[in-house]
């Protein structure tokens, strides 16, 4: 079958690795579906793979794509939950300790298909396109993750992204304005800034810019470039909730100012099977169109990755069949 895929771990160079070509077709072990894909969408952990981060070398060659959406054998339209997991487990699936991410065990979804535990798919409302569906298992899902379940934000209270051009970013902003919060963004250039508010944000600034006001909950994916104003920017005993650090860990981690304003510093990753579920619902039901910035064939993929390694789109990237 036709897929995109890491030949083999390149840290320097992550594109030498990969490869647009042919697999093997899947088989499809007992409790597992086979899903047709239609759409998926590529992240940033499939740029870690490529580089060998979170993947063990006798994984090598493996298919790419933590997100999807397709059909399956029945002709049922279904999403891929991308956190594949212990059975037995009852907790939060994100804290399973045998959990891994589709890529790092079990190949992913930029192939003609793929297969999944039955438990890792779900109905896709027929409101949604595939592409729109294809991007809601990593960066929405952590999204929704960070807004409703860690941030403990209420509608009309004031939330600033970091960094406002980037799949997690750009769906925090869509979310948040549909959620009745006021919303702030910073963005390097006046492009960024100027999609955030057409995306729903109330108000844009320049990264590190002095703000109006203090904020009830900061949201960061950024890290080093940006901490040290997000702390600045909270009210006392307001919250920052952070899925990642692009830039690299932060220094110094303004302890005196969190201790003496009692802020709390939250992390998200991912989400379960249950808010996977409810993002398509809360997506189906505000009639909310992700923000996608390039969409491509499949068989372009190289083109994508090239785009997210130069940092040169905002959105999500989406490959189709």
């Amino acid at each position: 079958m036709f897929a995109v895929y890491a030949a083999a771990p390149n840290p320097e160079d992550p594109l030498a690795g990969l490869v647009v070509g042919e697999r093997p077709d899947p088989v499809v072990p007992e409790g597992w579906v086979r899903v047709a894909v239609k759409a998926a969408s590529l992240n940033m952990h499939d740029l870690w793979t490529l580089r060998g981060i979170g993947i063990k070398p006798e994984n090598f060659p493996m298919i790419l794509g933590c997100d999807g959406a397709g059909v399956l054998d029945d002709g049922t339209e279904v999403v891929l939950y991308p956190l594949i997991g212990d059975p037995p487990w009852l907790g939060d699936q994100v804290l399973d300790p045998a959990a891994g991410i589709l890529t790092e065990k079990d190949d992913g979804a930029f192939a003609d298909y793929i297969v999944v535990p039955k438990r890792n798919v779900l109905p896709k409302p027929a409101a949604l396109s595939f592409a729109d569906a294809a991007v809601a298992g990593t960066a929405w899902l952590t999204a929704y993750r960070m807004l409703f379940t860690k941030s403990g934000l209420q509608p009309g209270q004031t939330m600033l992204v970091q960094g406002a051009s980037g799949g997690v970013a750009t769906a925090l902003i869509q979310l948040g304005n549909a959620a009745g919060m006021r919303v702030w963004a910073t963005g390097r250039s006046e492009e960024k800034r100027a999609l955030a508010e057409q995306l729903g944000a109330h108000a844009t600034f320049e990264s590190g810019a002095r703000l109006p006001g203090k904020v009830d909950a900061v949201f960061e994916t950024v890290g080093a470039a940006t901490w040290s104003h997000s702390i600045r920017s909270l009210k006392p005993g307001g919250i920052v909730v952070i899925s990642g650090a692009t830039t690299g860990d932060a220094s110094p981690a303004e302890l005196v100012r969190i201790f003496f304003t009692e802020l709390r510093v939250v992390g998200a990753t991912m989400g379960t099977r249950v808010e996977l579920a409810n993002l398509l619902s809360f997506l189906e039901t505000k009639q909310i169109k992700p923000h996608i910035g390039l969409e491509l064939p499949l068989e372009d993929a190289r083109e994508g990755f090239a785009a997210m390694l130069a940092g040169d789109t905002v959105g999500k990237i989406v490959f189709t069949r």
